[in-house]
């Protein structure tokens, strides 16, 4: 059975006769060392697909963690790792780990491409209670790479990691006391990428100098980032997991269809039907969380003497089985040729992006015309919305162009500046105030499927209720927010 922990640590570059720094001056306690013989062996594909994602697949032998171990990006020092036990004599990669990198694997096979040896020296920080703070590790390294041709390198390295206690105004202590020692910053994230030589791919960064083109496929590159960081995460059904990667997909489908003068919707109409395609599939299993979610809360604010029946039952007697089908849609989504596919478009595009000629020009000067263009088409909607009886589906168009304009604002931000983040807040207000009518029409007909012939049907009559008082209050609060927002100019 996997288990998942998630830990923070830097890794600093040690010559061969450094001494380590009294560790008992950082926290007053530090026991050790104690000594680890480590054996591991690293999977990953031909091309190094893992690597270059910043993950690592291991099996390893020896201390008090041996198993197999995958480490997932997940923050700045931070990793999540999903351990496996050793099982009985396979040398394969599990398939509870070899699942969670099919967004980066795509159908190719896992093999090993190094092989480390570390001879580990380990010091716990503890504070007066006892507490762990962190860890310090000072590793003799050996490491071979496996393949059609082989070579061995051997070095020193020390690595500082959190314990449950500590915190990062530690790692900063840490990292002072260690450089006073001589011993200084890695630029390598870890073992096997000094190895193998094979960097993280990097999310280009922005100067003052930035062309539009370049500040749109930075964004760009976050969101394909994003979307395969969310992909394990959706698959071990994590807590806002399927919120996170489609917001990640609607992100880069929004970006592209807004700067279509930057990167032509020719080139991308395609792609942003597909990623309409993977949003749909994540929508169903999202929708669905966050009704029970609406409706779990409705019925905790509700007085106890109204609440008749088991309601709280009734509600996972229906949304159980739903949600079970659409995460299990959901899978199934992501484990098809179709979402491969999906994930070759992008980093095509990525790698050789079709940039318009309008792309090469400064970022400050092309930018402003796009947004307000997504501006205006907020503009128009909520005005149709404003203008009619059952405005319902004219404001959940409005509500989709209030997104448009805050991811548009999103993209333009690192180059506008406060004027586009004030835009991109008027605009997430707009949007938020939507989505709450929006989550309204859809809960009524639930309610009352749920309230029909139930013994619960009262509680659900009054749920309903609150419901209609809710999209009431929404639209007429909307005008009040369209102002504000008519009001941010670039």
């Amino acid at each position: 059975m996997a288990t998942s922990v998630t830990e923070t640590e830097r890794k600093y570059e040690a010559p061969s006769d450094a001494s380590l720094p009294d560790l008992t001056e950082i926290t007053g306690v530090a026991t050790g060392p104690e000594e680890f013989d480590l054996e591991a062996t690293y999977f990953d594909t031909t091309d190094y697909r893992l690597a270059r994602a910043g993950v690592t697949l291991r099996r390893r032998v020896g201390g008090d963690d041996e198993g197999w171990h995958l480490k997932l990006p997940a923050g700045e020092d931070s990793r999540q790792e999903v351990r496996v036990p050793l099982g009985r004599g396979t040398k394969n990669p599990p398939k509870d780990l070899s699942s969670l990198v099919r967004a980066h694997t795509r159908g190719q096979g896992l093999a090993p491409i190094a092989e480390i040896h570390t001879n580990r020296r380990r010091w716990q920080l503890t504070n007066g209670n006892g507490e762990l703070l962190a860890e310090v590790v000072d590793d003799v390294v050996t490491a071979q790479t496996m393949g059609s041709s082989t070579t061995t390198t051997s070095w020193r390295e020390i690595e500082v990691e959190l314990g449950e206690s500590g915190d990062r105004a530690l790692l900063d202590t840490v990292e002072r006391h260690l450089g006073d020692a001589g011993i200084h910053p890695s630029p390598s994230k870890s073992k096997l990428s000094q190895v193998i030589g094979v960097k993280r791919d990097a999310i280009p960064t922005l100067t003052k100098k930035s062309t539009a083109g370049d500040v749109v496929l930075a964004y760009l590159h976050e969101q394909r980032a994003a979307l395969q960081n969310q992909d394990p995460r959706v698959r071990r059904n994590e807590p806002d997991a399927i919120h996170q990667m489609r917001v990640a997909t609607r992100r880069m489908r929004s970006a592209l269809q807004a700067f279509s003068k930057v990167i032509p919707r020719d080139a991308t109409r395609e792609l942003t039907d597909e990623l309409k395609w993977l949003a749909g599939v994540l929508g169903a299993s999202r929708d669905l969380e966050v009704l029970r979610a609406r409706f779990e809360d409705g019925l905790h604010a509700l007085p106890p003497e109204v609440v008749l029946g088991d309601v709280a039952a009734r509600l996972t007697r229906h949304f159980a089985p739903l949600e079970a089908k659409a995460h299990k849609d959901s899978i199934a989504a992501l484990d098809s040729k179709r979402y491969f596919t999906l994930l070759n478009a992008i980093d095509t595009l990525l790698s050789a992006p079709p940039l318009t000629k309008q792309a090469s020009g400064k970022a400050k000067d092309v930018l402003p015309a796009l947004v307000e263009k997504a501006r205006h088409r907020l503009d128009e909607r909520v005005r149709a919305a404003l203008s009619t009886q059952d405005s319902d589906e004219p404001l959940h168009e409005a509500r989709k162009a209030a997104k448009r304009l805050r991811y548009s604002a999103e993209v333009a931000e690192p180059a506008l500046g406060k004027h586009a983040k004030a835009l991109r807040k008027r605009a997430k207000d707009v949007q938020t105030l939507l989505g709450e009518h929006q989550d309204s029409v859809v809960a009524r007909p639930v309610l009352l499927e749920l309230g029909r012939g139930d013994e619960n049907g009262f509680t659900f009559g009054l749920l309903y209720g609150k419901e209609v008082e809710l999209a009431h209050r929404t639209e007429a609060d909307l005008p009040t927010l369209w102002r504000k927002l008519s009001k941010e100019h670039l």
